[in-house]
This record gives C-alpha cells, structure tokens and sequence, in this order.
C-alpha cells in the first residue's frame, strides 16, 4: 500500500523505520514545522523530519492539517494515513483522503487514558500495567475500532520516558501487523470496551510536587512528569528541579516538605515515609547530586521545599 505517515517525536521515529522496512510505501512523513529549541533557540526540525531526511522520504511540514496539507497529502493518492504522535488533529477533509482512511498507534489500552499524554497520566495513576494501541481515526478523540494492542507491565521505577521510548518499539511492530492485516483483507476491528479516562497534556504547573502527599503518590508524578515537563519544588522562592528521588529508608518522622541532610543524605517530608531526593538542577546551574547541593548553600538558607 501507499502509506502517508504523520508523526513529530522521537516516540514516532521506530514506526516510521518499521513501516520504510515493510512491504508498504511510505510516499511521505507529515511533520510539525522546525522549531526553536535549546539555549540558543536553534530552528530544529522534529525527529520524524531528521529521520525522514536521513531515509529519502520526502517531508511535508505543516503545524496545522489544513488546506496546504490536505493538498499534499491528496496528490500522493494514499491507500492509508498513518499517525503517530503527530501533535495535531486531523480533521475532516484530510480525514477522508486516503483510501482506507487513517490508523493511529496510541501509547495506552484504549479506552484508558485517551488524549496527549498516556504514558505519563498512566504512571501518575500509578498504573501497574498500560501498552499500546492502534485504532481507526474517527472525528471522536481516540474512540475508533481497535485492530490490534500489546501490554508492558510499568517498572517501579520507570520513568514516563523510559516507558515510551520502550513502547514505541513494541508499538511499531504492533504498527507493522496491523498494517499488513489491512492490506490483506483480514484486520478486524473491535469496539472499546470500557471505562474512558483522559489524559490531557502535562504544563509545567502539573509538574510541581505536593510533598504533604504520600510518598507514593509524590514519587509517582515524579516519575511520570520526567523528562518533561520536569519534577519540581521551590526552596527559598528558587525552583529546584527534582531529577531522581526514591522513598528513603530513614524511618524519622519529618514535617511535609522539611528538607534534613542525614548520613550524607537529603530527606523530604512527605505526608508518609521521607523521600531522598539523589539528583537535583536547581536554577541557573548544573544537574548535580542533591548532597552536593545541600552542602553549597548559604548557612542562613530555607528548609522547607514548597
């Protein structure tokens, strides 16, 4: 078949690699356009355009699918639209334009954690258990037919990046047999069967930790907001990202959000056991060992985190 595929992150990068070594064609990578990025707000282009780049697949850059994009993609006569991770909506006319419309590998057991961001709701939830999903395209957000799903138990320590670097690569061999199934006459659609949750896109208020939280609970957005858009709490009005913490084995009582160095250790309060935060960036320096920053300090600084 002729695939279009639309993708931006890296997460979508090993389906575009699986599909190009298929039996399929893929005519073109739909893309957002290059973007600022790093200190020096460098126009980037996504890594679905590098990657696409790199393998000769001609790219189409669009941060809206409208007209332009609908144009394009109607000029390559697509037997299928292929999204993952795209980071837009693909509406109606462009909805319609290829021949068997358009599939969607999704990072989550649909209808759990429809939207943005599975993979972090998932963890925040604290979840034992999520996967990957691919399903037809409708009008609805993330409500068609599902062809095909694996399931990945969530480590508990996994981060929501390590957990969807892992799932795009299992989620793209799930691509891959679905698409193959299409071609051959012999997918199956099945409806959804059950509860529906949401999982909206993470801003950087949902990335603050509650520390009169239990320390579960604290550890789960941690773990669930990393990479992006990044743990974090506030010491002496200055934001401290939070890179790495685990439930400390000090069973001391301390009050929430009360900062200790103890046995060369820094120890939080949480409404439960302390957590030991292990590596932290505050502003306007490096990433460092939490110790490290803790003995850097002014004598006369705060110990409470907020």
């Amino acid at each position: 078949m002729v695939i279009v595929f639309a993708g931006s992150p890296a997460a979508a990068v090993p389906s575009l690699h699986a599909l190009r070594a298929s039996r399929h064609h893929v005519a073109a990578a739909l893309t957002r356009e290059d973007s600022p990025q790093g200190r020096r707000r460098s126009l980037t282009p996504t890594a679905v355009a590098a990657a696409a780049l790199q393998s000769g697949v001609p790219i189409i850059r669009a941060n809206r699918l409208a007209d332009a994009a609908t144009e394009a993609v109607t000029a390559l006569r697509p037997d299928l639209g292929v999204i993952v991770a795209y980071g837009g909506l693909v509406r109606v006319p462009l909805l319609t334009i290829p021949r068997l419309g358009w599939i969607n590998l999704h990072f989550s057991l649909l209808p759990r954690w429809r939207g943005a961001a599975p993979v972090q709701h998932a963890i925040i939830a604290g979840d034992e258990v999520t996967g990957a999903s691919v399903f037809q395209l409708v009008p609805e957000l993330d409500a068609g037919v599902v062809f095909g799903q694996v399931t990945q138990a969530i480590g508990s320590t996994e981060t929501a990046g390590h957990l969807l670097d892992s799932l795009a690569v299992s989620g793209a061999e799930l691509l891959v047999r679905v698409v193959d199934a299409i071609a051959d006459g012999v997918a199956r659609g099945e409806p959804q069967h059950g509860d529906v949750t949401l999982a909206p896109k993470l801003h950087l208020p949902d990335a603050r930790l509650d520390f009169s939280e239990h320390a579960t609970t604290v550890l789960n957005r941690l773990r669930g907001v990393t990479p992006e858009p990044g743990a974090f709490t506030s010491v002496d009005s200055v934001r401290i990202k939070i890179l790495e913490a685990r439930i400390a084995d000090d069973e001391a009582e301390l009050g929430v959000g009360q900062l200790v160095l103890r046995a060369g250790e820094v120890l939080v309060g949480t409404a439960s056991h302390p957590l030991e935060l292990v590596t932290v960036h505050p502003d306007g320096k490096k990433a460092m060992r939490a110790a490290d920053w803790w003995r850097g300090r002014p004598a006369d600084a705060g110990t409470v985190a907020r």
